[in-house]
């Protein structure tokens, strides 16, 4: 009995550049009762891999010929032969139609907003999603809604589920927690990063025992901020990440677009962080006890951060209160997915 997990075409299933799909795949396939029969399948030109079941799927490229029809014609190639029990389809509803197969147990992930992805956008594309899928999963209740916008119930009636990308819970002490300001992700304006920097200038002049850290990149947008004490690093493997997230104070994620879920949010409040969120999409869900801007601006934000530097015992209560609260494991989202499996298993 086999399981195949197809990612998104490019979709970096290696520990450099890894994408939302890749780290929630990494974190929980090891904890499933099928671990031994999943094989994740993509196309990445890094070498190392995040799991040893992963096949890169290898074809011929033309400059005149879509890759991506290659990529699924490739795998379907390989179902053909393998006959896999289920197949799970990351965030890419646009590959249903082409693998669909009445014979085919199907089960389509979604981590993005399904009005903008392909074959997703329209009412008639999703009732087609529901006719070709058994389950499809999201990784947000505000993504579930923006999916059945328009449609009657009794088309997806006991169809939809919400599995919520996790993480570990981590080992912190509290007492090593510093006076960091911290930022992870893209450095655009979707993002907020530019709300985040003038902010962080404006606290940093004011407060000289302050420190403020940005890691990630952005090559088509330039934000810069110069400030002694505002260190910007780059790209970082995830295990760094997570070591910053142990050490700051406050953990910053103030995007102006409707996120479909937040995995910074997440690893923030797992690592024990006082978080400040806009209440933007799904990111109210990835960190519930989050402090939240519902109107993001320089001023606003400052006025969140100094609310929590000025108040020591307020920091220290909110920070515990939130990792406290963090019940989005691992664990928890590998067994929520083993209980779909088994119940297309035993049908």
């Amino acid at each position: 009995m086999k399981i195949s997990i197809l990612l998104p075409y490019k979709e970096n299933f290696s520990p450099i550049y890894p994408g939302a799909v890749s780290l929630f795949l990494k974190d929980t396939i090891p904890l499933s009762k099928f671990k031994k029969e999943i094989m994740v399948y993509g196309n990445t030109n890094y070498k190392t891999r995040l799991l040893k079941n992963y096949e890169n799927l290898e074809f011929k490229k033309y400059f005149f010929k879509s890759s991506s029809n290659s990529y699924l014609k490739k795998f379907i190639e390989n179902e053909n032969v393998i006959k896999s029990k289920i197949i799970e389809i990351h965030n890419r509803p646009n590959y249903v139609n082409t693998i669909y197969n009445k014979n085919k147990n199907i089960v389509l992930y979604f981590h993005n907003d399904p009005l903008k992805m392909k074959n997703s956008t329209s009412i008639d594309d999703r009732i087609n999603l529901l006719k070709k899928t058994l389950i499809i999963i999201f990784n947000s209740k505000w993504t579930l809604n923006q999916f059945i916008k328009g449609i009657k119930k009794t088309y997806y009636k006991n169809k939809l589920k919400i599995i919520h990308q996790s993480t570990d819970k981590k080992k912190i002490n509290f007492k090593n927690k510093k006076k960091i300001i911290i930022f992870v992700g893209r450095l655009n304006k979707s993002k907020g990063y530019d709300i985040f920097g003038h902010a962080v200038l404006k606290i940093l002049n004011k407060y000289s025992d302050w420190k403020a850290i940005a890691i990630g990149d952005e090559p088509r947008e330039k934000i810069i901020f110069n400030h002694k004490r505002f260190k910007k690093l780059g790209f970082q493997y995830n295990s760094k990440v997570t070591s910053w997230f142990k050490k700051s104070d406050i953990s910053v994620v103030c995007s102006r677009i409707n996120e479909p879920f937040g995995r910074t949010a997440l690893e923030a409040s797992s690592a024990g962080c006082a978080v400040i969120i806009t209440d933007r999409g799904g990111l109210p869900e990835a960190s519930s006890s989050a402090l939240k801007i519902r109107n993001l601006s320089i001023k606003n934000l400052q006025k969140k951060i100094e609310k929590l530097i000025n108040n020591e015992k307020y920091k220290k209560d909110l920070q515990k209160k939130i990792f406290k609260n963090f019940k989005l494991t691992n664990e928890l989202a590998s067994k929520k997915i083993d209980k779909y499996r088994i119940k297309i298993i035993k049908s």
